[in-house]
């Protein structure tokens, strides 16, 4: 692939690129072959992308928005010039198939491009203060600055739209940020490094830093910078959480998904094929690909011979190959506790529909029934191409169902029933509901993100761009309203 080279590719200090102090080695999934080395920075380099962005924070704040608007837009503009070769990098270090690997492409894309648009409007306001008597005569001017620097970790199942998800709002609302991507998939945010580089942002606005996790735990700590944005896994959200006490943390944590399955849906097949593909989607390494799938009693066995034949209708394979549906996990480690996972559930008397069983990193698309509630398949976030049917009697049941989790990230409800579904939206503890679809379904301008052990804060480039920022209120007296 003409875009993957032995040499070690660059790190990003603070918008310059460097060859660090070692280097590391990135692999493709599917097979274990070599796909680049990148360069590690030292403590030096390390240090000068901090101050870097703490000597640029006020000018990165006090700069027009015109030009933090044009710099998304030339990302947005060069992401689209690089599509082709951009994907080809993401399934390389990350195994997605290629279609997929297409569509995260387009969307970090629209992630930019929409917070270009923000950038441009992303204004206070004016509040009126004389509905009491103290106020007459007294206007209050609202407005929204950045907290600091912005620390953002990103993980390595969406390698590109999950750095723009911590790029684009912090330079949209002129936050400084340094960005430590995952280890086993720097390249994505190295080349976005490359678009950002070609803008006029200012020195030290950006840095890009393949780093271990005790080098990110020090930048965790810094007191310089004093807000850090995690996506990933709940047991080290919340540690980075306890470990930084006084910051503002922003968590997107796992998602142990539910989709409900309810009588009045028209079309069984058509929900069965939706919950399928996004339960496999990504190799079901998404924190909102279904893994827990309620189905109401009355169409249960209509239901889910129907999702058996649509997992077995999900193609594996090298995921370069454009038809092939879902590929490897991201290393053997992941697929062996993958399938030690479902051996714990049959043990426990589930039983296996279909799938079940591994080659090398590659998991077979599975589904489960009569999953013990305390099984992990069940309980926990399995990170893998496995679906755990569980069929009640009613409507009631099935929502306390998606409610006996310790996770609240995304839940989707096949029905018609409009009331039903303000039901659900009251009801269901979780950050997001998707009525006639699956969980998987997520739009860069909406608020996303958790609630229980799904996290705190909110994604989506418009709240994101709030998360950042603070209110500073200003009060002018002696005004005639």
């Amino acid at each position: 692939m003409d875009t993957i080279t032995p040499e070690p590719r660059p790190a990003w200090i603070a918008g310059r690129p460097e060859q660090g102090m070692g280097t590391s080695l990135v692999s493709h999934p599917f097979d274990g072959s070599e796909v680049a080395t990148v360069a590690v920075p030292g403590a030096e380099q390390v240090e000068r992308a901090v101050a870097a962005a703490v000597a640029v924070a006020p000018q990165l704040r006090r700069s027009p928005a015109h030009m933090r608007a044009a710099a998304l837009d030339h990302v947005s503009r060069g992401l689209a010039v690089r599509a082709e070769e951009l994907a080809e990098v993401i399934t390389a270090e990350n195994g997605k198939p290629f279609k997929w690997a297409e569509a995260e492409v387009h969307r970090a894309i629209s992630v930019f491009r929409i917070a270009a648009e923000e950038a441009r409007r992303f204004t206070g306001e004016l509040q009126r203060l004389d509905s009491d008597p103290t106020g007459e005569g007294r206007l209050a001017m609202v407005r929204r600055v950045p907290r600091g620097p912005v620390l953002g970790i990103s993980p390595f199942n969406f390698p590109l739209n999950l750095v723009a998800h911590k790029v684009a709002p912090a330079l949209a609302v002129g936050a400084p940020i340094i960005v430590k991507p995952a280890p086993r998939t720097p390249l994505s945010a190295l080349v976005l490094g490359e678009l950002l580089a070609e803008t006029g942002l200012p020195e030290g606005a950006f840095s890009v830093l393949p780093l271990g996790n005790a080098e990110t735990a020090a930048l965790v700590a810094d007191p310089r910078l004093p807000v850090v944005s995690f996506t990933g896994s709940g047991p080290v959200g919340w540690s980075l959480a306890e470990a930084a006490p006084r910051k503002h943390i922003v968590l997107e944590l796992g998602g142990n998904a539910a989709v409900v399955v309810l009588a009045d849906w028209p079309d069984l097949p058509g929900a069965a094929a939706r919950i399928a593909t996004f339960g496999n989607y990504q190799a079901g390494q998404s924190c909102i690909a279904v893994q827990r799938v309620i189905v109401e009693r009355s169409v249960a066995g209509e239901f889910v011979p129907a999702l058996v034949d649509a997992v077995r209708a999900q193609r594996t394979g090298d995921p370069y190959d454009t038809t092939v549906d879902v590929g490897p996990v991201v290393d053997e480690a992941a697929a062996k506790r993958i399938v030690d996972w479902i051996s714990e559930a049959v043990g426990g008397g589930a039983k296996v529909l279909t799938g079940g069983s591994r080659e090398g990193t590659t998991v077979e698309p599975t589904v489960l029934t009569d999953v013990p509630a305390d099984a992990k398949a069940w309980a926990d976030e399995i990170f893998g191409p496995v679906l755990a049917v569980s069929i009640v009697d009613d409507t009631g049941a099935a929502l306390d169902a998606v409610n006996a989790s310790a996770f609240g990230l995304q839940a989707g409800i096949f029905t018609r029933d409009v009331q039903l579904a303000f039901r659900a939206s009251a009801e269901l503890e979780v950050g997001g509901v998707i009525i006639g679809d699956v969980p998987s379904y997520r739009a860069d301008e909406m608020p996303y993100g958790g609630v229980k052990g799904s996290g705190v804060g909110r994604e989506g480039v418009r709240s994101a761009m709030r998360d950042l920022t603070e209110e500073r209120v200003t009060v002018f007296a002696g005004i005639e309203l």
